[in-house]
């Protein structure tokens, strides 16, 4: 029998780079097919063709038994590929029915009847078992419920083929879990689904098969029942990979104490509503919970990006609550950014002077304003070894470098810098399975020379590898704080939803 969908041999050069060679996949009816690589393998490039965005240097894409091209994202909607892209498209101000409809509008005499597609969503998700109210609108609308609006789209559109890219990345537990039975439901309905993703764990509960690519090209196609998550990611990065070593228990006194730190507009809800926390020495404090959640506010507090309204952040008993970024940095604070383009680096400075940041004044690199940068570059050159980071000179622009080598360049800098708290944000967003393996390994050797830690990351599976304690954010506020023993991820999806404490402990006791 046919397939439904080939791509064969797709190669997509840029020059003398080759994103995509000789690739080579095929996707059933009714089949959930997961493509898989490490960041820069190639994946986005090869999907970005089969949408219509990307033009192929070479190969073909067979549908359902017929040579296609496409030269735009309309032309493969009409021919019955859709795509959920990891950044939702939506008008926040339109309600659901009207988001899902948009371009394709049930009209009567050039009248838009709103009945008529409300009618037809709603039978749209019935059918599909995919619930959504709707006349709410988009903006009030949880991640969720967002990214089911987006699914619901596609199918509205007439998808039989469709492509989610990283579909669980900023899902709670909980509605991963509801996504993941959604794809199977999809697929057992008839439609075939392409899955971008780096989870592996979510790959072996939800895909049929798996196809892997690593610098472009597939280094492996299997069926799951025929895998497990270590073997599909020694095919990514070409290795195996090493366990984690032991944490020691070495929690010494106090370094970090935030203490009621109130972040917000008088008359408004606060972005943070008295949030309080310790990071001791030798210990990693992980702040989970759903990106949006006063992260990125808490974050700003801490390192002196934004001023707080109420409360105070100490520093081995120093009053830090007034200083400045710089004041901080020299009490000893260094400070992985979650946003790498806009708190990290300069795109325009090289990839020497972006290493340097946050060191310029250090006396070894500088003197009388001038910086010697000879002196410096053995320690880049090193990290750039030990990192593995992608550059074809000190002198490229960071903004030239892909975003995965850029914080892999970041995060050397930080843990170089030999700061008693490191906050560490999203370290590992956006690298290769292998690097991800070594920053792991740096921070817990940094937390257990007695140093400390606190991480922030959107990845449950982060959290828990690596902390020591977990506080869980939510709306502003600190919905928990766990030990590490009795952390587990149900018990932490219940804080992340806006449940209690209490009843996120007794739901597993």
């Amino acid at each position: 029998m046919a397939h439904r969908l080939e791509m064969r041999n797709m190669t997509k050069r840029y020059g003398e780079f080759t994103a995509n060679d000789n690739i080579c996949i095929s996707l059933d009816q009714g089949e959930v097919l997961a493509i898989v690589g490490e960041n820069g393998a190639g994946k986005t490039t090869l999907m970005r063709m089969l949408y219509g965005l990307e033009q192929p240097s070479s190969g073909e894409i067979i549908l359902n038994g017929k040579k296609v091209s496409f030269s735009g994202p309309q032309e493969a909607i009409s021919r019955g590929i859709g795509m959920v892209h990891q950044h939702f498209m939506l008008f926040y101000d339109f309600t659901v029915a009207e988001n899902i409809v948009i371009g394709h509008e049930p009209k009567k005499y050039g009248f838009f009847r709103r009945k008529a597609a409300d009618e037809a969503v709603q039978k749209l998700a019935e059918q599909f078992k995919i619930g959504v109210n709707t006349a709410k609108k988009a903006g009030d609308c949880s991640i969720g419920e967002q990214q089911r609006i987006e699914i619901l789209k596609v199918l509205y559109q007439g998808a039989d083929i469709i492509i989610l890219d990283e579909p669980t990345a900023v899902l709670t537990p909980f509605e991963v879990d509801g996504l993941l039975k959604t794809i199977r439901f999809l697929a057992d309905q008839g439609k075939s689904i392409i899955l971008i993703t780096h989870k592996l764990r979510e790959v072996m509960k939800v895909a049929d098969r798996v196809t892997v690519l690593r610098n472009g090209k597939v280094t492996g196609s299997v069926h799951t029942s025929e895998t497990n998550a270590d073997k599909l990611a020694q095919l990514m990065v070409g290795r195996q990979l090493q366990k984690l070593n032991e944490r020691d228990s070495i929690s010494g006194d106090i370094l970090l104490e935030a203490k009621g730190i109130t972040i917000g507009q008088k008359g408004e809800k606060p972005e943070l509503d008295r949030v309080s926390l310790t990071v001791r020495h030798g210990e990693i404090l992980g702040v989970a919970g759903v990106s949006g959640n006063g992260q990125s506010q808490l974050i700003q507090a801490i390192t002196g990006l934004r001023a707080v309204q109420e409360g105070s952040v100490r520093l081995k008993g120093q009053d830090l609550t007034e200083e400045n970024v710089l004041a901080r940095r020299k009490a000893g604070i260094s400070h992985i950014p979650e946003d790498r383009y806009l708190w990290g680096a300069a795109k325009d400075a090289t990839v020497e002077e972006t290493a340097l940041m946050g060191s310029q004044r250090n006396p070894k690199y500088s003197e009388k304003s001038f910086i010697r940068k000879a002196s410096f570059r053995t320690r880049v050159k090193d990290w750039i070894s030990r990192f593995e980071i992608k550059t074809s000179s000190l002198q490229e622009k960071a903004g030239n470098l892909s975003g995965g080598n850029l914080q892999k360049l970041i995060v050397a800098r930080e843990l170089d810098f030999h700061a008693p708290l490191l906050i560490a944000a999203e370290p590992t967003r956006g690298v290769d399975i292998g690097a991800m393996e070594y920053i792991h390994e740096a921070l817990l050797e940094k937390r257990n020379s007695g140093d400390g830690i606190l991480l922030i990351s959107s990845e449950l599976s982060e959290i828990l590898a690596l902390s020591d304690k977990i506080a869980v954010m939510y709306e502003g506020r600190i919905a928990g704080i766990l030990d590490r023993s009795e952390a587990t991820e149900e018990t932490l999806s219940v804080l992340m939803a806006g449940g209690k404490q209490h009843d996120a402990t007794a739901k597993t006791s």
